[in-house]
Parts: structure tokens; sequence; C-alpha cells
């Protein structure tokens, strides 16, 4: 399909839907300005992150939303013709909630992930999801991760080996909690935040789209830093710690080859030597 122009966004969401969803259409429409096919939002774009792990306050939750409501809804309708990925709390059944990214475009839901890995604490507010899936888009076959998924290597590789050639890395993703460093990129999370996402794109030889919020919430500082990786291992495209839109022009189908063309991760894998 040629070359693609994708892009990765660091911006800042709270609880307010309506402000927040005119956020996400001024970040389509600057998108849309600058030629952006597929457009990957921070998880918890809609309705904000937890303000805490270690207590999270049960009167402060984001508010929970049905994937097929008028607020997903309306994103899908301002995507258009772009493939746009965003962050949600989900209302599941008997008041279950699930951490879950979404990707829209038409007017239409085309995937659903639930965050599967959970950090400690956050099992009191969400349940985890229970598997990895990648399906096809109107850009190329695409898989999710929301923010913690990506610290496990099996998470991308599962994406990789259903085909995969982007995976979205959709992040609420703050600096260290308990040992917050002077400069943000001293911080240990922001090292480790770079390190996975340079990883999960080399080892699996795929485009890596990186999101992540910016500002605070609560004891919560996020860390921005979104970015587009190549199948090499090297960003193409960055916003450091600021708000903005990290946009990379990539020929995906190309890359892939490129990259793989020697050496090919996926099919010289030895699951029979894995224990």
């Amino acid at each position: 399909m040629g070359a693609l122009r994708i892009g990765a966004v660091a911006a800042a969401f709270g609880r307010d839907i309506e402000a927040g969803l005119t956020r996400v259409g001024t970040l389509i429409e600057h998108a849309r300005r600058s030629g952006v096919g597929l457009l990957v939002l921070p998880d918890a774009a809609l309705g904000g992150y937890l303000t805490d792990f270690a207590d999270p306050d049960p009167a402060a939750l984001p508010p929970a939303l049905d994937p097929a409501g008028p607020e997903l809804g309306t994103v899908a309708e301002l995507a258009g013709d772009m493939v746009v990925c965003i962050g949600l709390c989900e209302a599941g059944p008997d008041g279950v909630r699930y951490n879950t990214a979404a990707c829209v475009h038409g007017g239409g839901v085309l995937g659903l992930h639930r965050k599967v890995h959970q950090p400690l604490g956050e099992e009191r507010v969400y349940r985890a999801g229970e598997s990895f899936a990648a399906f096809d888009t109107p850009v190329g076959r695409l898989g999710m991760l929301v923010d913690y998924d990506k610290t496990f290597p099996e998470s991308a590789r599962a994406l990789a080996l259903d085909g995969a050639e982007i995976i979205a890395c959709l992040s609420a993703w703050p600096t260290n909690i308990t040992n917050r460093a002077p400069r943000m990129s001293d911080d240990r999370q922001s090292r480790l935040f770079d390190l996975y996402d340079r990883s999960r794109a080399a080892e699996n030889q795929v485009v890596l789209v990186s999101s992540n919020q910016t500002g605070s919430m609560g004891r919560m500082r996020f860390l921005g830093q979104a970015k587009v990786v190549g199948p090499d291992g090297e960003v193409l495209a960055r916003t450091w710690a600021k708000a903005g839109i990290a946009v990379a022009e990539v020929d995906v189908e190309a890359s892939l080859k490129a990259a793989r063309r020697r050496l090919s991760h996926l099919t010289e894998r030895r699951p029979e030597a894995y224990r």
C-alpha cells in the first residue's frame, strides 16, 4: 500500500469526557492536516486514568463506558477515513471494569483489547483481559497493547505471531512513584518506557507506535515520550516529554521485508527448546 504517515500522541486527559472528546477532535484534525493515516491516542484518553495505585478512591474512578456507546461512537465519526486507536475504561457486565484500547475507523469499531497485565493495585479497579489478537485494518494488520502489557515480551510476540505488522501501545505511564528522579530524563520508568518500546519493535521486527499521557493526575506524573519505532528498533519520530504528535512516514510492508530479509526472528524461533 506504500508509505503510511503514522502519528503517536502525547497529551493530557482527565475525567471530563466532553473536554476529552474536544481534545481528541483537535488532535485528529491536526493529524489529518499532516496526512496521518493511523493515529494512536493514549490509554484512558476517554475519562482519564487512576489517581493512585496504592489506594484508588472509589468516588474518583474513571467513568465506565460502553464500547457501543456514544462516546466511542463520536471518536469513530471524528476518525472518518483515518484509523484511530484510543483508550477508555470499559463497562463490563455486573459492574466489572476493563482498561481497554479500541481501534476505530469510518464510524465503526475495528477491534478492542482489554489490558492483560496489571501493575500492583490496578486489580482493585480493573479486571484483567485474557488474550492478545491482531486484526485487519485499512492500514495493515494491527495489534494493540495497553500500558504494562508491553513490559512482557510474550504480549507483543503473541500479536506478531498473529500477523500484526503494526503494534499500537497505548499508555498512561507515570514516572517512578516511590523513588521519583529530580529530572524526568533520569527517571527509571522513563528509561524503561523507551527500552520496552524499542525492544518490542526490534525483537518482533514490526512497526511500534507508542502513545502516552502527559501532565499529572493525583499522585501520577505521566511521562509523555510518544514515538514511532521502526522494525529495527530505531526511533523514527518522538515527542520527548512534551505534549504533541510524533509523526513518521513508513512503508510498513517494505520496512518489515527489509528487516526480515537476512534474520527473520519469527520464522527462526525454536519453540521446542523453550520451557
